[in-house]
């Protein structure tokens, strides 16, 4: 008998198998801070007004970062900075946060993940706020209990998760049991849809844009929060979800890949997030996504909610690597082959 069987990362939520303590209720308060953070960055991104937005290019042509994503990360910091001093954060644009008094737990945070779909007027964005840490650690002081000074390091060569090993020790304690992401929330203010999740407790949609009792593909309304089962695994007319990267090297790979997995899916959707991929994966709308070379912000609360949804999840090791979620061959996805 197999000793690993989850060799490539399949999990649903960490506390599964493992007595209830009062790890639970923790979970549940860090999701409430999820939400309320999501919902902060969400804001700033809801005062896009018509038309096209300014941008600035980061790596490459398309990657673009704009005042949106700068105002909506600061709007996100400063609410889990206030509720939770203790804990470190990682944003995409100002780095790596350590408070002076680490508490373990630490927040992944996009404040815009979709930012080319932002600047065209695509309305396929939202704000990705997530937490990993301790599954059955202790709660950690409140917020004003030995206030801890916040030191921050610039974006530039700043220790990200998702640099050196971490991405791979953060499996190997989820393998344990010892770690795991705990709570998520993903707000997409165009779309009028919220989605969260914590270990444990399922994962749940509230969609403004539909009525109270009216019926739609993925249920909730804006006044109740429907429970998320993901797809049905045997229909017809599978959508597969995929994205592509800005190097053109990564690209051809990424192409090359995406033919590699269609048998079995009747087409391919490229949505523009990576977030909003896995949360459609997990209210059935996509019945699949496979992405090479996210980085962790990208996928976090995603993957999380994916997960409580009932859905196969992949989350990479090694950066880059292989995000996945939903009815599809995770051992059969290729691995990157080095360029000389």
């Amino acid at each position: 008998m197999s000793t690993n069987p989850q060799p490539k990362h399949l999990q649903g939520a960490p506390s599964a198998g493992k007595p209830e303590t009062g790890a639970p209720q923790v979970r549940r308060e860090l999701l409430a801070v999820a939400r309320e953070a999501a919902a902060a960055g969400a804001a700033v991104l809801a005062e896009r007004g018509r038309g096209r937005v300014a941008a600035d290019t980061k790596s490459a042509a398309g990657d673009w970062v704009t005042d949106f994503d700068r105002r909506a990360e600061m709007a996100v910091r400063d609410v889990i900075a206030a509720a939770r001093p203790h804990d470190a954060i990682t944003g995409e644009e100002y780095g790596h946060t350590d408070p002076a008094e680490p508490s373990g737990y630490r927040w992944s945070i996009d404040p815009l993940d979709g930012t080319a779909n932002f600047v065209r007027g695509i309305v396929y964005y939202c704000t990705s706020v997530a937490v990993f840490g301790p599954v059955d650690g202790p709660a950690v002081p409140a917020a004003g209990a030995h206030p801890a000074k916040m030191k921050t390091a610039p974006a530039q060569g700043a220790v990200a998760p998702e640099d050196g090993n971490s991405l791979a020790a953060d499996g190997a304690a989820m393998d344990t049991g010892t770690h795991g992401w705990l709570a998520g929330a993903i707000n997409a203010p165009a779309l009028g849809t919220e989605y969260y999740a914590a270990a444990g407790d399922g994962a749940w949609l509230i969609d403004s844009t539909q009525v109270a009792g009216s019926g739609s593909r993925r249920g909730g309304s804006a006044t109740r929060a429907q429970r998320l089962h993901g797809g049905d695994q045997n229909e017809a007319g599978k959508l597969l979800a995929t994205g592509f990267g800005y190097d053109a090297d990564r690209r051809q790979f990424q192409v090359g890949a995406l033919l590699g997995l269609m048998p079995g899916f009747a087409n391919v959707r490229r949505i523009g997030s990576a977030a909003l991929d896995l949360c459609l994966v997990a209210d059935g709308t996509l019945d699949a996504y496979a992405e090479y070379g996210t980085q962790e912000f990208d996928w976090a609360a995603g993957a999380l909610i994916a997960a409580e949804a009932g859905l196969p999840v992949l989350r990479p090791r090694t950066n880059p690597g292989w995000q996945a979620a939903g009815y599809l061959d995770f051992d059969a996805l290729p691995a990157e082959q080095a360029t000389h």
